[in-house]
């Protein structure tokens, strides 16, 4: 079965929401748990929001990239680019790019890019059944 996409809208819409929480986070929460964990396994989701929103890829298309995406600035945390690079980039990336790597990091990833898939199964599922109902 080919997961149907929603409607840009309401990705762009997912995507404000996502980005409002995680400014929050970054904020007011300085713990061990939902800041470092729980906001990474929303950014991959507002990533996801961001490129369905703005994209005409497919779900499962965009669901790797995003994966690889944040896999790969991961692996870039592994070997310290930050350090690497420290004279060359605004602070703005050092920012995103991060500065330790975490397989927890990964786990929360995928966690948060799985949790897109069942969303979107879910969704493609009730809208299959919409279609046989009419």
């Amino acid at each position: 079965m080919k997961l149907k996409r929603n409607t840009r809208k309401n990705y762009l819409a997912g995507f404000l929401i996502l980005f409002v929480i995680e400014i929050l986070i970054a904020i007011y929460v300085q713990d061990d748990f939902i800041r470092p964990y729980l906001g990474d396994f929303l950014v991959v989701i507002l990533i996801y929001c961001f490129l369905m929103g703005i994209s005409r890829m497919s779900v499962m298309k965009a669901l790797i990239s995003v994966l690889l995406f944040s896999f790969i600035i991961e692996f870039f945390q592994l070997i310290n680019i930050v350090k690497v690079l420290e004279y060359q980039l605004p602070e703005l990336f050092f920012i995103i790019l991060g500065s330790s790597f975490s397989v927890w990091d990964l786990l929360a990833y995928s966690l948060g890019l799985f949790t897109c898939f069942l969303l979107e199964f879910a969704q493609s599922r009730s809208s299959l059944r919409d279609t046989v109902k009419l």
